[in-house]
């Protein structure tokens, strides 16, 4: 069936959106999702290009405060008992950076 493919949320969130602000609201979401796609995408590109320039420069990320602590978190590596260098290369490993 058709309905199986589609995550249960996206059809909750159409569903409410139709009845509590119309058919009209629909393309209004769909456009502020693919907003915030394209922005998440751009970030994670962004962090990517800074994690790859630093690997090859061999110096520390350009921004004051670097806090491997939260990409790592963001990137669901578990932070337990490591140092910055080791999160580091888990990032570096984990972004799949090519050369």
């Amino acid at each position: 069936m058709v309905l199986d493919s589609i995550p249960d949320w996206i059809i909750i969130i159409v569903i409410v959106l139709v009845l509590f602000g119309g058919a009209k609201k629909i393309p209004e979401f769909a456009r502020s999702l693919g907003k915030a796609t394209g922005e998440y995408t751009r970030g994670k590109m962004e962090l990517e290009r800074e994690i790859r320039n630093s690997l090859n420069t061999g110096k520390e990320i350009a921004t004051p405060s670097t806090n491997y602590k939260d990409a790592a978190k963001s990137l669901g590596i578990d932070i337990t008992n490591k140092t910055d260098e080791q999160l580091k290369q888990e990032i570096a490993s984990k972004v799949s950076i090519q050369k």
